[in-house]
């Protein structure tokens, strides 16, 4: 499927996690250890903010992350207290950077790993139940962004988890109408640039994999003179589809059904529930 990445804490260079990691974003799109597929080279894209109060930017292409000559270039550049980042190994849509996450509107960056399933059957039902005025924005033709604007149109923007509980519902129930079986899986991310959401869920209880750093002030004890981690700040934390380093006791693995919300240094973790009501 895919991988991605989400952090948040002291700004600190987009390099330092796309890049000088044993386990970069970079290594996992040739060598992904946890992934459904090995490889991730149907495309990439990173998103960050300067300011929480400020538009976000993106840099996304079709190509193969690891190919990708002004990449490097672009993540040392870039400094960021909150960013995101995505390799992508299509299903059943193209390589193109339509299809390439980030997707964004306003303020908002989503991803998704995972897969609507029998989409073509459910395709129509699911872009019929997009908000009309939004519907005009989508670029591309992938599932996961139909998803981002299934819960833009229930409300991401003032109540993000709910939101994301309806999507789901919305999804389950055309999924059941048309007698597809566990209809979705995912592993998402949501951001606004102030908060961080990131949800493990699968209709069938069986998600990709997710995790969390558990305490970047323990790790700098562990490794004061390590000046990356001293730039992250001891509130930072790191969502991600696997660990970018082997270190035990640093990951947590985010339980199935589960919602983790990051904001101005505080994580909370709870039971992600899909319901319309």
């Amino acid at each position: 499927m895919c991988r991605w990445l989400a952090y948040t804490g002291n700004a600190i260079s987009l390099e330092a996690v796309l890049f000088r990691a044993r386990h970069s974003l970079i290594d996992q799109s040739l060598h992904s250890r946890l992934g459904q597929t090995t490889t991730n080279g149907d495309g990439f894209g990173v998103g960050w903010y300067s300011h929480p109060t400020v538009l976000p930017f993106r840099y996304r292409s079709a190509h193969p992350a690891w190919s990708d000559r002004n990449l490097r270039d672009t993540a040392r550049a870039i400094h960021s207290p909150l960013f995101v980042a995505h390799i992508r190994a299509a299903t059943d849509t193209p390589a193109q950077e339509t299809n390439s996450h980030p997707f964004r509107y306003g303020r908002w960056l989503f991803m998704h790993n995972g897969v609507v399933r029998d989409y073509p059957r459910v395709k129509r039902d699911l872009m019929m139940a997009i908000n009309a005025e939004l519907f005009p924005l989508i670029e591309g033709s992938t599932d996961s962004e139909v998803l981002f604007f299934l819960a833009l149109t229930l409300g991401l923007e003032l109540d993000p988890v709910r939101a994301l509980e309806r999507m789901v519902a919305v999804v389950e129930g055309v999924g059941k109408h048309h007698d597809v079986e566990h209809p979705l899986n995912m592993t998402v991310c949501a951001t606004d640039g102030e908060q961080l959401i990131a949800v493990r869920y699968s209709s069938e209880r069986q998600s990709r994999s997710l995790f969390h750093s558990t305490s970047f002030h323990q790790l700098h004890a562990l490794y004061p003179d390590d000046e990356r981690i001293k730039a992250a700040g001891d509130d930072a934390l790191l969502v991600l589809s696997e660990p970018l380093i082997d270190l035990p006791g640093w990951w947590q693995e985010i339980p199935e059904s589960t919602v983790v919300i990051a904001r101005g240094g505080a994580i909370e973790q709870r039971p992600f529930t899909p319901h319309l009501a």
